[in-house]
């Protein structure tokens, strides 16, 4: 591994890797299971970045956040054709948490709650935006 590899508790490791892929295109690379049949570790891949997924162990403190709780972490992941990922994601369970959009800063871009409990942008990129511009955009869209 190199770079930031995110660890990630779902309730349900083996659904979370099936919808990862199914959506997102993701690939497995491997996983543990344990003799009670829980996973302990199921190796991801998308986009070029690592995720590892594992079940809930209450016993040792790993359990994901409370469904009540929206992160301050959003997962982003670029595609080539944003809008036919969302519908998929929208259609497989996810729901909006921003919807998808034309920014000023030159990306199609929203953000999904996806069935575990996490919280995922999804962009595209539209057209190059020099610094300046991004500074006057995120000063419209944000001051």
């Amino acid at each position: 591994m190199s770079g930031i590899t995110i660890h990630m508790i779902v309730p349900g490791a083996e659904r979370a890797s099936a919808w990862y892929s199914d959506v997102f295109g993701a690939t497995e690379h491997g996983r543990i299971t344990l003799p009670d049949g829980r996973l302990i570790q199921v190796e991801v891949h998308v986009s070029g970045s690592v995720l590892m997924l594992a079940d809930e162990f209450p016993e040792h403190g790993a359990v994901r956040p409370p469904a009540e709780i929206t992160s301050a972490v959003a997962f982003y992941l670029a595609f080539d054709d944003v809008d036919a990922v969302w519908q998929k994601a929208i259609a497989a369970g996810a729901a909006e948490h921003r919807p998808l959009i034309d920014t000023p800063f030159g990306e199609r871009d929203g953000q999904i709650l996806d069935p575990f409990g996490y919280r995922w942008g999804l962009t595209q990129h539209l057209r190059d935006v020099s610094h300046e511009e991004m500074t006057r955009a995120a000063a419209q869209v944000f001051g």
